[in-house]
């Protein structure tokens, strides 16, 4: 579980380094960020010594237009730095959102192409979860974190040269609290670490339920069970409430440690630096710029270690997408084969799958369907019916024998050719939020409005789809909530006919259709099907009596083979169904 997930390293070079090459696009602007920020490392440090000078050669000598030529110095680094800072700013946050866009480009390409198999087995709300949320902390890696730190701790170094090129002992005595608030620092940056992770896990945990839970409504209302999901929800949201405020406590102990440990080195620093005035030993303004110094030294160590946090989690987010792109259960798209026209002949010669190994699902299956021919596929569930429509289209990959395409196996086939090829019809319709010719099409420019058109007449969809106000332009909303089962299924048909696919394949394509619909979803079937090579799934036995062959599937093995007399007359399992639907029908 991902709740569980260690903190892991305190720096993972190994992932920084993979994150590094997607900065490849954009080296001139990195470089130049790099040169910014090594630019302002420099000149922030300088107006303190520039004070320095200013006090103790102009003040002191009452010189006022060698005050003014210092305040104008000091206006012009001020505007330097400004000038510098906005567009450190400015290129710290485009670099870190371009590369965002690319890195989630490139990943939801990555999770177009793996297999169902993989979407079966992981959470929904975890893949939103790597695609926005964690991507989107990845920007803080280059705008908060890298060129920051980077800017602090050259900060930090030119302070440095400076204080020692001013005073060695007033620099001494000024870093006297520093080992005391690097330890602070250390346990905080430990911390806040843990919590960070533990505030990612609670957002995923929180995205997934939500998701799940939204889909589901309605199976969460019939059964009353609303009080028990609530009470999941608010223990979930509790641990998100807690983590946060885990985070918030180590910050509201850690700044107030680290501004009294800074008060104390400034006090030490006034206490020997006004003795040693005294004694002659330093100056005012020597003492007015350490004073300076030590704001401007102990302000990057606090907020550094917030930075190398932010950075931790960037990496962490980082290292989960990887792990991501890493997946190789993809489908291997090796093949090149592409016909100008393709019969549809299909033959699967021994073919032995298992969805998980050592357990089975479809043993020494074989049968040929010719072009233009139709065959069904009947059994109980589970019997392996789904299983064989979906190793066709390459959803899964074999585990043995051979699946051809007119004599072709289907692996040299072009992945988005064989799958174009193949109209698919499902029992469980999902359509996306937006119009009924933007469901049709799935965006494909190359779809004409005249092609739609065509299609739907031809399944008798626009029977209803002129009806509806703005016909095609009508918006079915998410899933196709606003359209009744029937229509969301003959929308379904118009978008597996628009492609002219060689190959029909219907999955209980009228199961949960009611007897009106399923008699016009039958005509459309029927005109179809005509000059195609069909594979139809069904339970209803009356949908598919004029198929050339039926299969009849048990435990993943075929059973019984046939046209739906030969069955009959066999007085078997197909027998026994049939006459139990018919009793049924009759009743």
């Amino acid at each position: 579980m991902e709740s569980q997930e260690k903190a892991g390293k305190i720096f993972d070079n190994q992932t920084l380094k993979r994150l590094l090459p997607f900065l490849g696009p954009y080296k001139s602007t990195f470089y130049s960020l790099i040169s910014l920020t090594v630019f302002l490392g420099f000149l922030s440090p300088l107006r303190p010594i520039i004070i320095q000078y200013a006090i103790d050669n102009f003040v002191s000598t009452k010189s006022y237009s060698g005050l003014l030529n210092m305040v104008l110095i000091m206006f012009g680094i001020l505007f330097l730095q400004a000038i510098g800072t906005y567009f450190q700013t400015y290129l710290s946050s485009w670099l870190g959102q371009t590369i965002i866009r690319d890195i989630r480009v490139r990943l939801y390409r990555h999770l177009l192409g793996l297999k169902v198999r993989f979407f079966d087995t992981t959470q929904i709300g975890r893949l939103v979860t790597r695609n926005i949320s964690d991507i989107e902390t990845i920007a803080d890696v280059f705008s908060e974190g890298l060129a920051a730190m980077a800017g602090d701790l050259l900060q930090l170094v030119f302070i440095l040269i400076y204080m020692f090129y001013i005073d060695w002992r007033l620099t001494l005595v000024s870093l006297s609290m520093l080992p005391f608030l690097l330890i602070s620092t250390y346990v905080f940056k430990e911390r806040i670490k843990v919590t960070f992770n533990e505030v990612r896990s609670a957002v995923a945990n929180l995205n997934t339920f939500v998701q799940e839970h939204i889909t589901g409504m309605s199976v969460v209302q019939i059964f009353g069970a609303e009080k028990q999901e609530h009470e999941k929800f608010v223990a979930i949201n509790e641990q998100h409430r807690k983590s946060n405020i885990r985070s918030v406590l180590y910050y509201s102990i850690y700044f107030p440690v680290a501004e009294v440990i800074s008060a104390l080195g400034t006090g030490l620093l006034v206490w020997y630096g006004a003795q040693g005035a005294l004694e002659g030993k330093f100056t005012l303004g020597m003492l007015t710029a350490f004073i300076m110094y030590i704001a401007m030294f102990f302000r990057p160590i606090r907020t550094i270690a917030d930075r190398f946090n932010t950075l931790q989690l960037g990496l962490v987010s980082t290292e989960r997408i990887l792990k991501l792109l890493d997946h190789t259960d993809t489908v291997q798209d090796s093949g090149t084969l592409v016909k100008d026209h393709l019969k549809g002949d299909i033959s699967y010669r021994n073919v032995d799958f298992s969805y998980n190994e050592g357990q089975p699902v479809l043993h020494q299956i074989s049968f040929e369907v010719a072009h233009g021919k139709s065959i069904a596929l009947v059994g109980s569930t589970g019997s392996g019916k789904s299983s064989i429509i979906n190793l066709l289209t390459r959803f899964y990959e074999i585990n043995g024998g051979q699946i051809l395409l007119d004599g072709e196996p289907i692996e040299n086939y072009s992945l988005t050719y064989l799958r174009k090829s193949i109209g698919l019809v499902l029992q469980d319709v999902f359509l996306f939020r937006g119009s009924i010719r933007d469901n049709i099409t799935l965006g494909n420019p190359d779809i004409t409005e005249e092609q739609v058109k065509a299609a739907a007449e031809l399944v008798g969809a626009n029977r209803f789809i002129d009806q509806l106000p703005g016909w095609y332009d009508y918006n079915v909303m998410e899933r196709g909530n606003t359209l009744s089962v029937g229509q969301r299924q003959l929308i379904s048909f118009v978008r597996a006919m628009v492609y002219q696919p060689a190959i029909l394949i219907l999955d209980e394509a009228t199961s949960s259709v009611d007897s009106e619909t399923e008699e016009l979803i039958q005509q459309a079937i029927d005109k179809i099907m005509e000059g195609r090579t069909s594979v139809v799934v069904a339970h209803r036995l009356s949908t598919i009596q004029k198929a050339n062959q039926i299969l009849v599937l048990e435990k993943g093995k075929i059973v019984e083979r046939g046209n739906h007399e030969q069955l009959l007359a066999m007085g078997g399992a197909y027998a026994q169904l049939y006459e139990i639907q018919y009793k049924n029908h009759v009743l």
